[in-house]
């Protein structure tokens, strides 16, 4: 992977976890920063600590948030976790009692109570998180043991990486009020530059989200696109290894077998394999005329059939599926398969209605012929 990738590929490249790769990033970082500067308005950050590509999009996207947190709680944890760690130099050391005493007092709604197994499970979630991380470091002790007994002690270490863990702002934000504040937030006074902020919102598309959809909304990049198509092909080749692909509505950053940009589909687990066999049916529907494809190159299916397509998949692979997914109800399957196409962008879906997406137009897959027999009598691999 050269610099490009990894930084795409990485939250931030730690010099104490991975030093040959900080200085290799920090040696290949020039040669980038005017394409990732002026095509997507994107800065490298380089500190003695650490190196940091400050990644934005201009609307929140699927994939976006941590995917451990599941509650708004874990979020308000970590605002105040990197609160805390504000008035820490790096390296200071302090202990859990400290910190769950902080969080305490700047809890805005009811007092937060440690004696209810819930919050201190979401604390150690958090805790956990931010050690993953490097945000902190465990000197001593167990924050798992946190969760058990709220009396339990750890010590920590403040490592200084929380100062660049949040997106570096380029006005006051203390008056945002709306989602939409901060989707503008960047570009504010940059009204006569719009050429500008046209071109950093297509290429941010192109890195970082599954497919660019023509729609009233956006036609005005998407005409940006057709016309320049074959100068971001250029840019795009003489840095990594992809093909810029345009149709008549869609436009996708197809990157070759080799070139890895962060999170990439198809990704390397089951859930990934279901939804390439769930395409390839998808497409032996649309040859047979049972669905038929809008103008606007989407496929719109009753929520019901969707699920009996998932069924139909299920019934047709699972021998090479793993047994969590064998033993998995319809009901259980069709709602992990699911959540993991529309995190991925690859449907919508709405409690009537799926979506099919044009990106799932581009992929398929198989599995080999006699895959049953390769196996085994009971089929797959135990997870």
């Amino acid at each position: 992977m050269n610099a490009l990738e990894i930084l795409f590929s990485k939250r931030y490249i730690i010099k104490d976890r991975e030093k040959e790769l900080y200085y290799q990033i920090k040696d290949e970082a020039g040669k980038y920063k005017a394409f990732l500067s002026e095509k997507l308005g994107y800065h490298i950050i380089v500190t003695p600590y650490l190196i940091k590509l400050e990644k934005t999009m201009t609307k929140p996207e699927n994939w976006m948030g941590i995917l451990e947190f599941k509650e708004k709680t874990e979020y308000i944890f970590l605002c105040l976790v990197l609160m805390f760690l504000e008035d820490k130099e790096p390296e200071e050391q302090f202990v859990l009692s400290d910190l769950t005493e902080y969080v305490q007092s700047q809890w805005q709604e009811e007092k937060i109570d440690w004696t209810i197994y819930h919050n201190r499970r979401c604390f150690v979630k958090v805790l956990k998180f931010c050690a993953e991380n490097w945000i902190l470091k465990i000197d001593d002790g167990n924050e798992e043991n946190f969760s058990k007994d709220g009396s339990t002690e750890v010590l920590y270490e403040n490592t200084g990486v929380s100062r660049y863990f949040m997106r570096n702002f380029t006005v006051d934000i203390s008056g945002f009020s709306e989602l939409s504040d901060f989707e503008s937030e960047e570009w504010i006074g940059m009204d006569e530059d719009r050429g500008i902020i046209r071109r950093q919102r297509v290429y941010r598309k192109l890195f970082m989200t599954m497919g660019m959809y023509r729609t009233q909304e956006t036609e005005e990049d998407f005409k940006y696109i057709k016309k320049y198509k074959h100068i971001i092909q250029n840019d795009l080749s003489g840095l990594i290894d992809c093909d810029l692909h345009v149709h008549k509505n869609s436009a996708f950053l197809v990157l070759k077998e080799d070139c890895r940009m962060g999170r990439c589909f198809p990704e390397e687990n089951t859930l990934s394999d279901v939804a390439l066999l769930c395409s390839t049916l998808i497409h032996e529907m649309l040859d047979s005329g049972e669905i038929t494809c809008s103008i606007d190159e989407k496929i719109t299916m009753p929520a019901q059939q969707f699920e009996k397509l998932l069924e139909t998949c299920k019934e047709t692979y699972q021998a090479g599926f793993p047994k969590k997914y064998r033993e998995m109800t319809i009901r259980e399957f069709a709602s992990a398969v699911s959540q993991y196409m529309e995190e991925m962008e690859l449907i919508e879906a709405d409690s009537t209605d799926v979506i099919i997406k044009p990106a799932l137009g581009k992929i398929s897959g198989v599995y080999p012929k006699d895959f049953a027999t390769k196996t085994g009598r009971n089929g797959g691999k135990d997870e």
